[in-house]
């Protein structure tokens, strides 16, 4: 179970996906329930550095579940990455956080059942998510059973979909065939206008979203002539936070 929160909880939990100990901060401010720890979300998330979870451990207020994840990009992963996948869960494990989120899947589509009962028999009792990988699974309804079967407390989706609004029938779904055997953790594209709506549908008790605001940098001086990743310079002077505003009222429409 997660560690008892600071305030008294309404219907649905709501995680909010942040990027570093600044979005920490800014999300657990707004109300958030709980929060999930990533680094580089324009990747869609990867493992934060060893700092950022130190940090989070000594300034955190709410439960919060930090990413394992090695890379971007697709959810097979070489016998290396995953050794690297285990020696995080066990580093955390020791270090003592509420959670982590991670997933595998086999090259057909289905689950890697084997590495994640590994990796979540690894994480002893910390509680257990699997990520988005779910949603690129090729039978939803198979990959839940297999992930209820590796005994992982909670799976992370848009009902297969960009966004929870196209996924709505298979989110009813996966919540009525889930029943209280693990949590269906919903997200995509969800904010203070539909968020009310997807629950009031699909009977989801927790709710996931990231808030996020483009400021622009503080650097003076800019050298137009470099990148540091991708093609877009300007990137390099524009930085991703979390909109605390945002977050309050995307709860406060989830929870009337």
């Amino acid at each position: 179970m997660d560690r008892p929160l600071t305030k008294a909880l309404r219907l649905p939990l709501i995680e909010i996906c942040v990027e570093g100990i600044e979005g920490l901060l800014a999300a657990q401010a707004a109300g958030a329930d709980r929060i999930e720890l990533c680094a580089s979300l324009v990747e869609g998330g990867i493992t934060p550095s060893l700092g950022t979870i130190r940090a989070a451990i000594e300034q955190a207020n709410v439960p919060f579940h930090v990413m394992v994840r090695p890379r971007g990009g697709d959810f097979l992963y070489s016998a290396t990455e995953y050794a690297s996948m285990l020696a995080d869960v066990s580093a955390l494990r020791e270090l003592g956080v509420p959670g982590v989120v991670f997933g595998c899947l086999n090259a057909d589509g289905t689950m890697d059942e084997a590495r994640m009962s590994e990796l979540t028999q690894a994480a002893g009792p910390l509680n257990v998510t699997c990520h988005r990988a779910f949603d690129m699974t090729r039978e939803p309804a198979e990959a839940l059973e297999s992930l209820i079967r590796s005994k992982v407390g909670r799976v992370l989706t848009s009902g297969q979909r960009d966004t929870a609004i196209e996924g709505l029938p298979l989110l009813a779904d996966l919540v009525r065939q889930a029943g209280d055997r693990i949590v269906i953790l919903g997200c995509g594209g969800l904010d203070l206008h539909n968020i009310a709506e997807v629950r009031s549908r699909t009977g989801l008790s927790e709710m996931h979203f990231a808030a996020l605001k483009d400021v622009p940098s503080a650097m003076d001086y800019r050298n137009p002539h470099v990148g540091m990743g991708g093609s877009d310079l300007d990137r390099e002077y524009r930085n991703t936070l979390t909109d605390t505003a945002l977050v309050a009222a995307t709860i406060a429409a989830a929870k009337a």
